[in-house]
Parts: C-alpha cells; sequence; structure tokens
C-alpha cells in the first residue's frame, strides 16, 4: 500500500487556524480504481490534516485505505481506526477479506447489479464522482485510461503490443494527441508505444486522471469502476477498450446488460473519433445514484477521526 497525498499540497487546516486531526490516506497504486477512488474522496477532506506513516511520528487519528486488507488490518492492530473502502472483488495481493472491526465501504454505481455477497457490514456509498464535474470547453486529443490490475502478464503484453498500438496510432492521427494511463505494466506498455513517440503514458498515481479527463476529446477506458463513474458523473461519452482479466470482462458484461456503451476494439470506426457530446447516460434512472459517494466516505472519515474509538 501506497500513502498519498492525492493533491501534492501540504495538509489542509480548517478556518480558524488550528490544526485538524491528522488522517492517513492509503491505497494500492498498482490499481487504478483505488487511486481514482482515494483522490476522489481526498478531494472532501477539507479540515483534515494528511500525513503518511513514519517512524516516531504519533498514530493517525484515523485512516482511509483503499482495496488493501492487509494494510487495513496492521493499522486495526496499531490501533487505528480505518475506513475501507472497497472497489471490487479482491485480487490475490489485497490480503482477503477486510477485518471486521473496520467501517467497510463499497462503491459501485447504483444502476448495477450487486456483485454478490460482500464484506459483513459492507455499505454501498454509490458512484464516487470527481469534484469538478464539467469538462473543458476547448478539448483536443484522446485519453486513455488503461488498467492492467490483476490482468495476466501474457495476456496485458499481447493487449499492449496489439490492440492498445493500433488504437494509440489511430488516436494520434485522427485526434492530434494520445494520452495513456495506466495503473501497472507501464514498462511494457512504454515499449509497445515506443514506436510512436507523440503517445504519453504516465502512471496513474503519478498523474491526475480526472483532469486529463476534463481536458480530451475522447475518452477510451478499460471497463472499470473508476472509469464509468467520470464519464457518467460529467455525461460524457466513453468507449470502452477490450476487458482483460476476470474481473474487466464480469464488470463489462454486467455494463452490456444495462448500457449500451460502444466498444473501442476497431481503430478504424470513424465515429470513435467522433464520438457524440454526450454518452447514452440519459438511458439511467437518476434516482438510483446521486454521485455523492465521495462525500460519504470523507464524512465518514472525519467523523471517525473527531470521535472517541
Amino acid at each position: 500500500m501506497a500513502l498519498l497525498n492525492p493533491s501534492g499540497a501540504a495538509p489542509a487546516a480548517p478556518e480558524g487556524g488550528a490544526p485538524g486531526p491528522r488522517v492517513l490516506l492509503g491505497a494500492r497504486e498498482d490499481r487504478l480504481d483505488s487511486v481514482l477512488a482515494l483522490a476522489r474522496v481526498a478531494a472532501h477532506l477539507g479540515g483534515l490534516r494528511r500525513t503518511g506513516r513514519s517512524e516516531g511520528e504519533p498514530l493517525p487519528a484515523a485512516a482511509l485505505v483503499c482495496d488493501d486488507a492487509a494494510a487495513t488490518g496492521r493499522l486495526l492492530e496499531l490501533g487505528v481506526p480505518v475506513v475501507h473502502l472497497e472497489s471490487g472483488p479482491a485480487g490475490p495481493d489485497d490480503g482477503g477479506a477486510p477485518p471486521g472491526r473496520a467501517l467497510v465501504r463499497v462503491h459501485r454505481p447504483g444502476w448495477l447489479p450487486p456483485p454478490g455477497p460482500g464484506a459483513r457490514g459492507a455499505r454501498p456509498t454509490g458512484i464516487l464522482a470527481p469534484r469538478r464535474t464539467r469538462r473543458n470547453r476547448t478539448r483536443s486529443g484522446t485519453l486513455v485510461m488503461l488498467s492492467l490490475w490483476g490482468v495476466p502478464d501474457a495476456e496485458a503484453g499481447a493487449f499492449a503490443a496489439g490492440a492498445l498500438r493500433e488504437l494509440a496510432a489511430a488516436a494520434l492521427h485522427r485526434t492530434g494527441s494520445c494520452t495513456v494511463v495506466a495503473d501497472t505494466g507501464l514498462a511494457g506498455v512504454r515499449s509497445a508505444l515506443a514506436a510512436h513517440p507523440g503517445v504519453r503514458v504516465l502512471r496513474a498515481a503519478e498523474a491526475d486522471p480526472d483532469a486529463l479527463h476534463a481536458d480530451a476529446a475522447v475518452f477510451l477506458a478499460s471497463p472499470v469502476l473508476g472509469a464509468l463513474a467520470l464519464a457518467q458523473a460529467r455525461r460524457a461519452p466513453l468507449a470502452l477498450l477490450a476487458p482483460l482479466g476476470a474481473a474487466q470482462r464480469a464488470l463489462a458484461a454486467q455494463v452490456g446488460e444495462v448500457l449500451p456503451l460502444p466498444s473501442a476494439e476497431d481503430p478504424a470506426d470513424p465515429g470513435l473519433w467522433e464520438p457524440p457530446a454526450a454518452g447514452p447516460w440519459h438511458l439511467l434512472d437518476p434516482a438510483l445514484d446521486d454521485l455523492r459517494g465521495a462525500q460519504r466516505v470523507a464524512r465518514t472519515l472525519r467523523q471517525l477521526a473527531l470521535a472517541p474509538w
């Protein structure tokens, strides 16, 4: 687990000058959904100081951990209350189910059926929308949001060297620029795209995918929860990359039963590079999700930090 300050800024203090409680923020940097979830919740933590864990420092008042059950367990053993935020089924390195003493929250669109029994006591949050939901009026280029978390190496390598390379080349030709934001497997992605020096490849944990999306005219993404939430919150068009790995295939099948999102599998399709002004989000019942999941998780963390444990 990485300990993050997603804004890159100094820890915030509440109005009045006195520093607020210290909270530790952690996520799996190798999982796109974790990175996006942490950043979106962190945007609503005004009044709390964000901290990492260093030897000799006092323990934080509370912690937010995204998807890393092992890290949640270690913090609980130290006596730190934890809000554990889940992005879906745990992977082999996530540490299994979170300990029962954690406050478990699960983010998932309200219009999707639940994937199955979750952790005991887990509460759904709905969509974690970005704090800024507007897109820039002048948009250009293509953003590719790629998740290789939990994808077998052979499958990830074949996709990068084949479909991803063709999409990146077409994006450069059709839209003038292409930025690929990936969570893991960066060396393989950069190697596969080396023949196209105009393509930027960024590590998700070191970039701001939500801000990049606001500037992009075309959005292609792996079928992951964070990408769906971003496009829905901004009523923006989204074309899904071919699902990679079991978790993406399962989510893509569930989404396909509810929402007709286009596929990004044919770089020669002119409609891919000239998408409509908005996606098919008007087909969803707005009562199923109010897009305030990040605020709800932030409020829970704030209450945990201020209340006696």
